[in-house]
């Protein structure tokens, strides 16, 4: 079993940076694909981003350019970086975990509690 929780979440205002962390404990993460998903109120959880477990990324049009994700997995924890931050990406950022699933679709097995992302304009 997989357990996830996410760390770094904040307020910010508009133009800021934050990053955001994703524990894994109960196992390794080595071979999982790790996505980054979020949920604005009233919103569908949509996605973020994703690093392979061979450390291929892809990110959704939304932060392209400005988030960068990344992994250790000797330390096994997955991290988003976002930079030039605006208020539409206020939102509960989840980190989700599977070894099968890599796609934008949240068919995830594993998920975290979220952190609160709240952007300032």
């Amino acid at each position: 079993q997989l357990q996830l929780v996410e760390s770094g979440g904040g307020l910010v205002q508009a133009g800021g940076s934050l990053r955001l962390s994703c524990a894994a404990s109960g196992r390794t993460i080595y071979d999982y694909n790790m996505a980054w998903f979020r949920q604005a109120p009233g919103k569908e959880r949509e996605f973020v981003a994703i690093i392979s477990w061979g450390s291929d990324t892809f990110y959704s049009v939304s932060v392209s350019g400005r988030c960068t994700i990344s992994r250790d997995n000797t330390k096994k924890t997955v991290f988003l970086q976002m930079n030039n931050l605006k208020p539409e990406d206020t939102a509960v950022y989840y980190c989700a975990a599977d070894r099968w699933h890599s796609g934008e679709s949240p068919d995830y097995n594993y998920w975290g509690q979220g952190t609160q992302v709240t952007v300032s304009s």
